[in-house]
Order: structure tokens, then sequence, then C-alpha cells
């Protein structure tokens, strides 16, 4: 069988159906591969072994007795650490709440833990998922375990460097302008952010409202199906949840994309930023290999990156600037100088700056709208380059914007970030799929084909 580390949540899941592995079996083996690999990785910000292993227990006891929750019963997964779990800290990496004591779950973890879900603890973050990688907080950044140097891509970075280094199958991680499907991309790994208002966000300490989603990391397309189908739902204390049942995201997986019509959105990476020539090339191959498989892939045209991001900044400024200003004022000191750095800028904004990138924003809604009534779903870039080093902030500062994750953050549709190669310095590569509003199914069908086409997914990191 293979290492019980690296199987995805669907083996799990029949590994325990034929009695091969059980969740206690799993979850010692998880942890002492934490033991073993953290301390060089610091994905872990609070690991709650005994937790991990009394709901192992448990999980063990109900499949043997018939009790089955479905299939995510008795799979481990990570928690980001601005999202609440009963009992543990929820600390956004900071010094500002250290101490801070989650009450109750947040709603996404009230339903994985309802589905059976094992949750092994809280993961690295940068300082309230916007200041990062930095050194100079309560707990060390996060590294990628394709190469220890470097950047595992954030503000989800705990989640994505974990779930790569086969640290836990499953996570959770936030986005607001990329921050699931940078480590998604940095880690080679699947990272998707769904429709805003699919997923609660109660619970979940804010960025910015109009921006922020919840969403699943995984190493398998599937397996992001299963966690998505687990986290989505209607709730009534999320004021932006959207009414209704999502249909099951993983249904059309099997289905390749023969008919489909897909636009490549190329301006993105060929004129708004230069993309490095590796992923350049990784993505037209990535057009390559679904042309292949019988979709239509045709060049779609956007608004320019810059437009997108000028609307998002805006936004998220003002709206994080009105969550931090009591503590910016107060106690300016305790925050990191990247999160600081980065939060002030909305104390300069005005009421026409935002309400002027708000009225922005509906038309850039309606020409992506306009753009996906032509095509089923669209393709382009995530990062223009691969991860950086971790000790290189000059780098970092000059890679990190250069993404073409944040318009689907202002527009709210499903984007879809996965492994499309390996630079010539062994790091991950990446391609971005976007769909319709609630039609993750597609987005995960496009995926999966190409997932079975190339085969990336079963690249491994050289950590541990």
């Amino acid at each position: 069988m293979t290492e019980p580390h690296w199987l995805s949540a669907t083996e799990i899941g029949q590994a325990y159906a034929d009695r091969t592995l059980s969740p206690v079996e799993l979850v010692a083996a998880l942890l002492a591969r934490i033991e073993k690999l953290d301390p060089k990785l610091n994905a872990f910000i609070r690991l709650d072994a005994e937790g991990a292993m009394r709901a192992a227990r448990q999980a063990e006891a109900e499949i043997a007795a018939g009790q089955g929750r479905g299939p995510l019963h008795g799979v481990p997964v990570g928690i980001k650490d601005i999202i609440d779990v009963a009992g543990l800290p929820t600390t956004a990496h900071s010094k500002i709440l250290l101490g801070n004591i989650a009450k109750a779950d947040a709603a996404v973890v009230q339903k994985l833990r309802s589905a059976g879900a094992i949750v092994m603890g809280k993961l690295s973050t940068h300082e309230f998922a916007i200041g990062g990688p930095s050194f100079d907080l309560p707990f060390p950044p996060a590294r990628n375990p394709w190469n220890r140097a470097y950047h595992p891509g954030g503000s989800s970075s705990g989640s994505g460097s974990g779930v790569a280094a086969g640290l836990f199958p499953l996570a959770l991680g936030t986005d607001t302008g990329g921050s699931v499907r940078n480590p998604a991309s940095a880690c080679g790994i699947v990272g998707l952010k769904p429709t805003y208002g699919l997923v609660s966000r109660r619970g979940v300490f804010p960025l910015s409202y109009t921006l922020d989603h919840v969403g699943p990391l995984t190493r398998t397309v599937a397996d992001c199906a299963l966690l998505l189908d687990a986290m989505a739902g209607h709730d009534p204390a999320d004021p932006a949840s959207v009414a209704g049942s999502a249909p099951y995201a993983g249904r059309l997986l099997d289905r390749g994309v023969r008919g489909l019509r897909i636009g490549f959105v190329r301006h993105f990476h060929e004129h708004d930023l230069q993309a490095s020539t590796e992923v350049a090339a990784a993505l037209e191959d990535v057009a390559r290999v679904l042309a292949a498989e019988g979709a239509q892939v045709e060049t779609a045209t956007l608004p320019s990156l810059t437009e997108f991001a000028g609307i998002n900044r805006v936004i998220l400024c003002g709206e994080a600037w009105s969550i931090h200003a009591p503590w910016l004022r107060e106690r300016p000191g305790d925050y990191g100088q990247l999160a600081r750095r980065r939060l002030l800028p909305g104390a300069f904004m005005t009421a026409g700056d935002y309400v002027g990138a708000q009225r922005r924003r509906s038309e850039v809604i309606a020409a992506v709208e306009d753009c996906l009534r032509a095509y089923d779903v669209l393709l382009c870039a995530s990062s223009m380059d691969p991860a950086s080093r971790l000790d290189d902030p000059d780098q970092t500062a000059h890679t990190y914007p250069r993404q073409a994750r944040t318009p689907f953050n202002v527009t709210g549709h499903p984007a879809l970030a996965t492994m499309s190669g390996l630079s010539s310095d062994g790091l991950p590569l990446s391609v971005q799929f976007v769909g319709r509003y609630f039609d993750e199914a597609t987005v995960l069908r496009v995926a999966a084909a190409y997932e079975r086409a190339t085969g990336w997914h079963t690249q491994k990191p050289p950590a541990g």
C-alpha cells in the first residue's frame, strides 16, 4: 500500500472500507511524520495531537459499528489559524491575538466535524492573512517542502506546506487576493477559491468582507471536490452566504473536456505582467493538453490585471482598516512590520475612493460574466514566477504581486490553481481555471481531465 501519509482522502476512505488501515493507525503515522518534518517546515502553529487521537478513536469505533458519516469520516484536516476551532487559540499568527481561545468552531469546522473529519490543529498564516512571510512574529513562517529555503505562498502558507509535505491530506485556507491559490501554486497542490457566498465565513477572522472566501487545499482534484462538498451550504449567520443547497461538486470529474469551450486569457501573462519563460511555456502546454483531450481552446480577453488589482487594493485596504484601526492606533508595535505597512494605507482612503472601486467592480464583473457566456471555463496564469527565496524580502516583494488570482476575488467567480510542471530549480509551476458562478463542477471537471492527462499530482517534494 502507498505510505499512509501520501494517501488521498478518497484512498483513505477505501482503505478504511477494506480494513487495511484504521483512523488510529493513520493519525499515529501522521503525528510521527509531523514530529519529524514540521520543525523544518513550521506548518503548524498549534498541533492538537491529543484531540486528533481522541477523534481518531471515535471515528474508528463508529466505522467499525457501521456508523460511517461519509467519505471524510476519519480523514485528517489542518485548519488555517484565522479559522476558529473550539478550545484552541486563534492567533492569526499575531502578537495581537495571543491567548485568544475560540469559544466555538467556525461554521466550516462544524461542518467538517459533522462529516467525521479529524482536526489536526492550527496552521501557519501570514499575520492576519496579509503580513508575510515575516520573521518578526511570535511564530516562524512556514517553508516550502520542495525546497525549505523557499516561500510556500500565502497567506494560507501552513495549509499549502503541510498538504504538499504529507502532514495531512486536506486543509482549509482563506482567499482574499489569492491566498488559497498562491500556496497551491507554490507547493504544487490543488487550491480552490469557491464562488463568493458558497462557503460560510462565520468564525473566520475577516480581512475584507467583500473579498474574503474560505477554500480547500488538497493533493488531488477529487479530494478538492469532497472537501468542498463538506464545506458548502447556506449559513444565515453569514450575511454573504447564499441560500440553497449546492449540487455535488464532483459529479462531472470523469466526463473529460471533449466539447467544452475554454477561453485562454493570454494577455494576463503576455502583456499585463510578463510571466517567466518557464511559466509561459507551461501555460501553453496546458492549452495543448486540453486541446488534445478534445476541448476547443481559444484566446479570450478580460479587463487588465492592473485594473483588477487597483479595485482589489482599494476595497481590501478600506475594509481592513475598518477592522484593524483600533489596534493600529493603540498597539501599532504589536504588529509585524509587513502587516502594519500593508494595513496603514487604508487610513488614507476616502469614501469616494471606496465607492468608486465598488462601482468599477460592478463593471468588471459584467465583463467577466460576458466572457463566460462564450466559454465554459477560462484558463490563465496563477503565479507569474515560481516561489521566491524566503530569506530574500526584495525578491518576494517583487514576485508576490505578479499574479492573476486577484481578479476573481474582485468578481467572486470560482477559481482553481493546480500544478502545471516543475521549474529548472525543481519548484512547482501552476495554472488557474475559472468558471461561472456556482459551477465549481465544471472547473473541477477541467482540472481533473488535466490532472489525468499529465500526472503532475503524483510528483512529491523531496522533504522527508
